[in-house]
């Protein structure tokens, strides 16, 4: 029996990629993102079944959309790769972008890990990968405020989760992924351009999926980003907040900040 991946967010960047990875790897694909035409587009491209599924995960019933469209089929991979950021200080932030931006990034987040997690424990194996970033294992983002709060949600849920799993020698895998700078739309989306060099999305979701099949519960893509997140364990916290706001700073913004 084929089984399924479904993706979100798969029109572009990180979750295309892992779309033609799993695709080559013989899944029957279930594709999500607002931008249904690009997903038809892709679809035609991909060597193996897709189901396209137009959604706005900023809207809950539209989370619960998705889940019912591939609740009763054999979903082996599920990766909630849904996601945007903004660059600017709070204060100047449109909150409407910001709430929307907590939608997609924390409750939908949260709602399709807790719907899949269920059904992948029924069926009694399965691996759910939540892309975070590396803003959620640093203690916060000047001028990227609401983003690594998001992101900081996101690492947090998934090592809990993860463990809880471990303890009770769940057949389930849960994992985060969390690159840092990936050359992909965010950047427009975010208004931004990043200080530090980013890699492809291509090498990000490779990577990523090889570590989800090694069973890796925090995977950070790149020997600069480990040794930056590591160093930062050792930082006192406002020394590590003050780098972060520099380094926000650096990125060339459409607004001054």
């Amino acid at each position: 029996m084929k089984k399924y991946a479904v993706i979100t967010g798969a029109s572009s960047g990180i979750g295309k990629e892992f779309a033609k990875i799993l695709a080559k790897e013989g899944y029957a694909l279930a594709l999500t993102a607002r931008r249904g035409d690009r997903l038809r587009k892709m679809a035609k491209h991909l060597k193996t079944e897709c189901r396209i599924v137009e959604a706005d995960l900023t809207k809950e019933e539209d989370c619960y959309r998705l889940y019912q469209s591939v609740a009763e089929l054999p979903v082996a991979v599920w990766i909630n790769n849904a996601g945007f950021g903004h660059c600017g200080t709070f204060k100047e932030g449109e909150l409407e972008k910001e709430l929307d931006m907590i939608s997609v990034n924390v409750r939908a987040v949260h709602l399709l890990t807790k719907l899949v997690l269920k059904k992948m424990e029924r069926q009694n194996y399965g691996s759910i990968l939540n892309v975070a970033s590396c803003a959620g294992l640093m203690p916060a983002g000047p001028y990227m405020a609401t983003y690594y709060a998001t992101k900081s949600y996101v690492t947090s849920l998934t090592r809990a989760i993860a463990e809880e799993l471990r303890y009770e020698g769940s057949p389930v895998y849960l994992g985060c992924l969390c690159p840092g700078p990936v050359n992909t739309e965010f950047n427009e989306v975010a208004e931004v351009e990043f200080a530090l060099k980013g890699i492809s999305p291509a090498w990000c979701a490779r990577y990523g999926y090889q570590q989800m099949k090694q069973g890796k519960t925090v995977i950070v893509p790149t020997f600069s980003m480990k040794a930056a997140v590591t160093l930062g364990r050792f930082l006192p916290e406002t020394l590590y907040i003050r780098i972060a706001a520099h380094q926000q700073k650096k990125k060339k913004s459409g607004r001054r900040i």
